[in-house]
């Protein structure tokens, strides 16, 4: 569990962030969560499926990062992220969303691999106040809370039209292993298309409509997820 504390420029002002990824910093994970204004950008990269909540009353977005528990495919040996963009729930770690009073706060896990004092990008400036690493990651934080806000209403408009659906997902590797991928949902695009006018253009105006179709769309890149773990085992060979 993080070990976190609510950041500031007396206590903190000497924390770096090392900002390379490896699986020593706990980028090694399969998926992460995503949020319906995030797709668009994810979906060229990223299938965008649908599990369970850990309370198993809902679902929630994640972007697929592998196909397996404990693989990301994304990850390069120079410790740079093999793709145009990052899911923001993984490029704001080790910072997390508070709150003090009413307000927006920023906490930070101090157990974190990524923080030190010597190497990295610094949260502040000398007089103290806040670096441009550290501005890029309060919007960060920003865009995820107002995402994560539109996530239910989303979620629920898909049930209402019972639009989710299990799939499982199967592949062959060039070398005969086989790969499976299940426990998982998708948004069913035979029944979306089959939608009448007036409830696609009340989706559309709830903005629910373009994310479902960016998730469709994203399911191509199963087999990205393949070619990836051919190029990766190529390279250990």
């Amino acid at each position: 569990m993080p070990r976190t504390v609510m950041l500031n420029n007396v206590d903190h002002h000497d924390l770096r962030v090392v900002t390379r990824r490896g699986p020593e910093f706990g980028d090694d994970v399969m998926a992460v969560t995503t949020f319906p204004a995030e797709f668009r950008q994810l979906q060229a990269h990223h299938p965008i499926v649908f599990r369970k909540t850990p309370d198993g009353t809902g679902f929630e977005p994640v972007a697929l990062l592998g196909l397996q528990e404990g693989q990301n495919l994304f990850l390069r040996p120079d410790g740079r992220w093999d793709a145009p963009v990052m899911p923001l729930a993984l490029e704001r770690l080790p910072f997390y969303i508070g709150r003090d009073g009413d307000e927006l706060v920023v906490h930070v896990d101090l157990d974190s691999p990524r923080l030190n004092t010597t190497e990295g990008e610094p949260l502040f400036l000398p007089q103290g106040g806040s670096s441009d690493f550290l501005q890029r990651m309060n919007s960060v934080l920003l865009a995820i809370h107002q995402g994560l806000q539109t996530t239910p209403a989303f979620v629920a408009a898909l049930l209402a039209h019972d639009l989710l659906e299990p799939f499982t997902f199967e592949a062959t590797l060039g070398d005969g292993r086989h790969c499976a991928l299940s426990g998982h949902y998708t948004v069913h695009e035979d029944r979306l298309a089959a939608l009448d006018g007036a409830t696609l253009a009340q989706l559309s105006r709830a903005g629910h409509l373009q994310a479902a179709y960016m998730a469709v769309a994203s399911m191509s890149q199963l087999q990205a997820l393949v070619a990836r773990m051919e190029a990766a085992d190529a390279g250990r060979a």
